[in-house]
């Protein structure tokens, strides 16, 4: 039986196959979704960016949706009024928070 992914991720590619712009969207889009804590800014374990095969991406956790679901449809209307590719992310959690 699959395991279905617990996350999916907001790839900076448009589905017409172009390159997503401003270079910094990722760490942007993360950043309105991050927290503050002792002092520091930290990205939020349920939005984060990521670099695959020199791609900027965002990985949202699908547990934001029962957390903040306004955020959650933000994240998921931002992919989609940009154009950018949505694929499902890991089936396991990751250990560390980040790819």
């Amino acid at each position: 039986m699959p395991v279905e992914a617990n996350e999916f991720v907001i790839q900076g590619i448009t589905v017409d196959g172009k390159v997503f712009r401003p270079s910094d969207w990722a760490e942007r889009l993360a950043g309105v979704m991050s927290s503050f804590g002792g002092g520091r800014l930290g990205y939020s374990p349920y939005c984060f960016p990521i670099g695959t095969n020199n791609i900027k991406c965002v990985v949202v956790s699908l547990e934001l949706k029962e957390i903040e679901p306004m955020a959650y449809a933000f994240l998921l209307n931002f992919a989609r009024d940009n154009e950018l590719q949505v694929r499902p992310g890991r089936e396991v959690p990751r250990e560390d928070g980040k790819a």
